[in-house]
Formats: C-alpha cells, sequence, structure tokens
C-alpha cells in the first residue's frame, strides 16, 4: 500500500529544497561566498606583490637621493647623473649601446 503525503507535507519539503538551493547558492556565488573570497585573496596578492615592487624603488630612490645629498656626496653618481641629464661626454671616453 502506497502511503500519500498532505499538501502541506509536499509543500514543506518542496519549501525546505529550495531554501537549501539558495543558501548553497549564496555560499558559492553570493558577495561573501567562497568564489568572491579566492578573488579578493588574489586580489590581495597581486597588491602585496605591487607594493613590494614599489617599496624597493622608494628605497633605491631614498639611496639615489641620499648619495646626492649635501651631507653624503657621491662624486661618481654625480658625474654619471649629470652627463645622462645633459647628454655630455668626455673626448676619451667610448659608448657602447
Amino acid at each position: 500500500m502506497a502511503q500519500r503525503f498532505s499538501i502541506g507535507t509536499i509543500v514543506f519539503f518542496v519549501l525546505t529544497f529550495l531554501l537549501g538551493l539558495y543558501f548553497a547558492f549564496a555560499a558559492v556565488q553570493g558577495p561573501s561566498g567562497i568564489l568572491r573570497r579566492v578573488q579578493i585573496e588574489s586580489e590581495t596578492a597581486e597588491l602585496q606583490a605591487e607594493r613590494d615592487r614599489l617599496k624597493a624603488e622608494v628605497d633605491e630612490m631614498r639611496n639615489l637621493t641620499r648619495r646626492l645629498s649635501d651631507d653624503y656626496l657621491d662624486l661618481d653618481l654625480l658625474d654619471e647623473r649629470a652627463r645622462e641629464v645633459l647628454g655630455m661626454i668626455r673626448t676619451d671616453e667610448v659608448i657602447l649601446r
């Protein structure tokens, strides 16, 4: 003998199933879901790499600035920068490109 379910029981199970599907979809695709978290972690890693690159560039510029300051003057660096900016060479120099 087959057991028959009432309309209320069927509606309850269908709504429960649909609600479960909704929460499963939200857990994967929603604004706080798994896929968004992976995307944010990827963007974070890219931004940290860019931050590290920029920090190294700033450190290099600080070093060059210090070497050209009044307190500590690197004459070789000053000569190199002046030649590069002015585009001049000495007569005894050879330029290799």
